[in-house]
């Protein structure tokens, strides 16, 4: 009984390390049952919002990506030699085999380049917070002109973040909530799409 008191407050007092960061909303408040904060390792919790706000801001658009197409596709060709049509294509999974390698390969570059140089995560920033930076022989080169452009709010590069501190926190709150609910959501059209052919489901089966 002691050693489970024991382990009852220590798992307490790391819930309380990081019961006041963003993210810790109604209606479940601080709600980490895999115990992933348990150890109350500040940078690893760090680590993880990083992710989390990430995958959050792709499957948001990944989410866009499934339902703008249903409405509107980019007139001419995606590819001139192998005479495909935007037209095409289609939504969701069914794209996978119709688009060419090489513009696969394409955006396995570009998603690379965002990441690396273009939306980089400074650990000096807090998470979510993007820069640019330069690099030249696997050091970072610091200058104005070439690096060091922090993407504010909306993603304009260098503009101020909101000054209301209560206002920023409640639209802080929300793009992580609102990444989470896009991050369930886009798992439900992949599943949707794989068992039915359609991202919205076919309520017949």
């Amino acid at each position: 009984a002691g050693s489970y008191a024991l382990r009852a407050d220590k798992q307490l007092v790391m819930q309380r390390a990081f019961e006041n960061e963003l993210g810790v909303q109604p209606p479940t408040g601080f709600w980490d049952p895999a115990g992933f904060c348990s150890d109350g390792d500040a940078k690893e919790f760090y680590r993880r919002r990083c992710v989390e706000i990430k995958h959050g801001r792709v499957s948001m658009l990944a989410c866009l990506g499934y339902i703008v197409p249903e409405y509107f596709k980019f007139p001419g060709y995606c590819s001139m030699t192998s005479g495909i049509k935007f037209a095409d294509i289609g939504t969701g999974l069914s794209a996978l085999l119709k688009v060419p390698a090489v513009g696969w390969i394409q955006w396995v570059f570009f998603c690379g380049y965002m990441e690396l140089f273009a939306c980089y995560q400074d650990p000096e920033l807090i998470p979510g917070k993007l820069s640019s930076r330069f690099v030249v022989g696997l050091t970072t080169i610091k200058s104005n002109n070439l690096s060091g452009w922090v993407f504010g709010p909306f993603g304009v590069p260098n503009a101020p973040s909101i000054a209301d501190p209560e206002l920023r926190k409640k639209k802080l709150n929300a793009e992580i909530a609102n990444g989470r609910l896009a991050m369930m959501a886009i798992i439900g059209m992949f599943f949707q799409d794989g068992l039915t052919g359609s991202a919205w489901g076919d309520w017949a089966l």
